[in-house]
């Protein structure tokens, strides 16, 4: 016994989407409140260890970059072309590492393509050598 008020016998048969879209803006809000939160939600202390450096040491490349743009390989000067073949033949096993010491005031090209022979020669562990700012 349903009452009909006007002319018309259709029912309407359309979603309203707007309750279905502020239901999923509050659970996208609170997805992006908690995701931060669950990544370090368990605390652990951690073991120290010591270990014997001499044994697990592994030899790394020195490159060195001046002010001026001279490039040294292990304190011998070398040029761009000539790093590239040294850093081929030393990159002898996954293990090898390469040290980068920049100056501040070196331009940054050359230090990029220090970085682009680097991973030429097939080498993947590189690091930046700084000083570390004085506290205080």
């Amino acid at each position: 016994m349903a009452m009909n008020t006007g002319g018309d016998d259709n029912v309407m048969s359309e979603i309203n989407v707007t309750p279905l879209v502020d239901v999923m803006l509050v659970l996208l809000t609170i997805f992006i409140v908690t995701a931060p939160l669950l990544t370090n939600a368990v605390a652990v202390n951690l073991p120290k260890a010591t270990s014997d450096l001499s044994l697990a040491q592994q030899e790394s490349i020195n490159i060195s970059v001046t002010d001026d743009g001279t490039i040294y390989f292990d304190k011998e000067v070398v040029t761009q072309e000539n790093l590239e073949f040294r850093l081929g033949v030393a990159a002898k096993d996954a293990e090898t590492s390469v040290e980068i010491f920049a100056d501040e005031k070196a331009e940054y090209g050359t230090v990029a393509k220090i970085m682009a022979a680097i991973q030429r020669a097939g080498i993947s562990k590189f690091t930046f050598v700084m000083q570390p700012e004085k506290a205080g």
